[in-house]
């Protein structure tokens, strides 16, 4: 009886399942600024793309390649930037709407901490985020996410098993 080899879109499911219940749990005990929160959720989230490529080798008995093991790896990875980007659609626009004031906030106290930056500046990057909120936060966060999970893949797919395999092995004379 053959293994069935788990797919990246129950995979990326999975994480991207993971990744909303932290964010609704970010939300809910208001941990924004809480580095050790965001440091749990990147380790999650890595983690689960190095597991999901070892546990592709290992059900396709290590007779994969490098690229097989990768490509895996970033498919999972773009599953979980197309469950994270809708929720981020709709937890700004309807669950959440409040993030974006929060966000915001903390983004003019920051800048106000610095002396280098003029009060009317400030002003005007506070109205123009505001404007393009859901577009940057969507573009920032899918370029992260696939960026931290090519790192992902690559380290996966390095230290899965493989078997090596003679190219020429099955070849017709």
């Amino acid at each position: 009886m053959e293994d069935k080899i788990t797919s990246h879109i129950y995979k990326g499911l999975i994480l991207g399942v993971i990744s909303i219940l932290f964010s609704v749990i970010v939300h809910t005990f208001n941990l924004y600024q809480n580095a050790y929160a965001n440091l749990i959720n990147l380790g999650i989230f890595i983690i689960g793309i190095i597991y999901s490529c070892i546990l592709f080798s290992n059900q396709n008995n290590n007779k994969v390649s490098f690229g097989n093991i990768f490509a895996h790896g970033f498919k999972t990875t773009s599953v979980v930037i197309v469950i994270s980007s809708l929720y981020t659609v709709l937890a700004v626009k309807f669950l959440f709407p409040e993030i974006i004031d929060i966000s915001l906030n903390i983004s003019r106290k920051g800048m106000e901490s610095n002396p280098n930056i003029p009060k009317e500046s400030i002003q005007q990057n506070v109205d123009f985020v505001r404007k393009y909120f859901i577009p940057l936060t969507l573009g920032f966060s899918m370029a992260g996410t696939a960026f931290i999970g090519l790192i992902a893949s690559l380290i996966g797919a390095a230290v899965a098993k493989k078997k090596s395999t003679n190219p020429f092995e099955n070849s017709i004379a």
